[in-house]
């Protein structure tokens, strides 16, 4: 009998206990899930339009303004060298003479024969006049008069073809013959080089064709050097590599500088891409996901997810082509623990 009535007690208080513990639990669950969660604060960056351009390097190349191999038209044996290597000779400048006797000879043959049928045709005219010999007569031996001086002509063009001439004024590099020497049309006897202004050719992109025009300035380098120096645009290739998809650029440099030697490798630096009405934000605003990148835009003090098209970018900004427009705020902090619709407070707005 005492046993049961313990038992019985036991039972009641564990109902007791488990009753108040149930009775508690509700009310704690609906207090934790009735608490009101505040905005979530932010920092926020509003979007204006801004100028920007896109800076990139291309290799180029140094190259004399003009370069010509010198030849010879005509086979001959050299009788006067008058090539000094690394030496600047001036337009006109006899440099090679190759030996012309037997044309010389032929030359003054046929200067005696013009004064002889010069003279014929001087009596034949006045034999005309008293029509002691007839019109046909007459016009042979005007024929020959004419016939020999073309032979002159011709024999002095064969003289002047033995002497090679310095076309432009440049500097002579190294000759690769020597006096006394039999060369013909294909032996190169020296390269003459215009160094007094430099080309720089380069190529760009065919996304940036439209933007280099003459008279555009560029800035290079040269390989090892420590200056930067200046080029002007003086034309472009006027079709696009079907290659390399890139539109070849020639620009001259006035600059005299020990680095500046024809050859050597330049780097191009290049502000391209110009746009004086993009729309930057910070790189950190946009999202990237697997389909596309959006940011976060604030409206009416809640948060909107906005699809965007991103350009130009460096690190601290990005160009938005698409999806935000000026004036838009959009949400830089917090943005792992913004949902959309979220409820948001800026506590920091920046706007440059």
């Amino acid at each position: 009998m005492y046993k049961s009535n313990r038992i019985v007690g036991l039972l009641t208080i564990v109902i007791f206990l488990s009753g108040s513990c149930n009775d508690k639990k509700p009310q704690q669950r609906a207090g934790a899930g009735g608490r009101q969660q505040g905005p979530i604060s932010v920092d926020g960056f509003i979007v204006s339009e801004k100028t920007i351009s896109e800076n990139i390097e291309v290799p180029g190349s140094l190259l004399p303004f003009e370069e010509t191999q010198i030849r010879a038209e005509v086979g001959g044996r050299i009788v006067k060298l008058n090539i000094n290597e690394g030496s600047v000779v001036t337009k006109g400048t006899l440099m090679v003479k190759l030996f012309d006797e037997d044309l010389q000879a032929l030359l003054r043959k046929l200067e005696v024969q013009l004064k002889i049928k010069e003279k014929s045709e001087e009596r034949s005219g006045e034999l005309l006049k008293i029509q002691g010999i007839s019109q046909q007569d007459y016009d042979l031996s005007a024929l020959d008069v004419e016939n020999l001086r073309a032979d002159i002509q011709s024999t002095k063009i064969a003289i002047s073809k033995t002497e090679i001439r310095a076309p432009y004024t440049g500097r002579v590099g190294l000759r690769s013959v020597s006096l006394g020497a039999y060369i013909g049309p294909s032996d190169v006897i020296a390269v003459l080089r215009q160094v007094e202004k430099l080309k720089l050719e380069f190529s760009i992109p065919e996304k940036y064709a439209k933007e280099i025009s003459r008279n555009y300035n560029v800035t290079f380098v040269v390989d090892g050097g420590a200056s930067s120096h200046n080029a002007k645009v003086i034309a472009t290739e006027n079709s696009v590599d079907q290659n390399t998809r890139t539109l070849m650029v020639r620009a001259v440099v006035d600059e005299k500088h020990p680095e500046l030697i024809p050859g050597v490798f330049a780097k191009v630096n290049l502000q391209l891409g110009k746009n004086d009405k993009a729309l930057m934000v910070p790189t950190q605003a946009v999202i990237p996901t697997a389909r596309n990148k959006q940011v976060i835009l604030l409206r009416n003090d809640s948060a909107l997810y906005s699809v965007v098209e991103t350009g130009i970018r460096d690190s601290v900004f990005v160009q938005i082509t698409g999806g935000v427009k000026p004036g838009d705020t959009v949400i830089t902090t917090g943005l792992m623990a913004i949902r959309p619709n979220s409820k948001i407070k800026i506590s920091r707005l920046v706007n440059r």
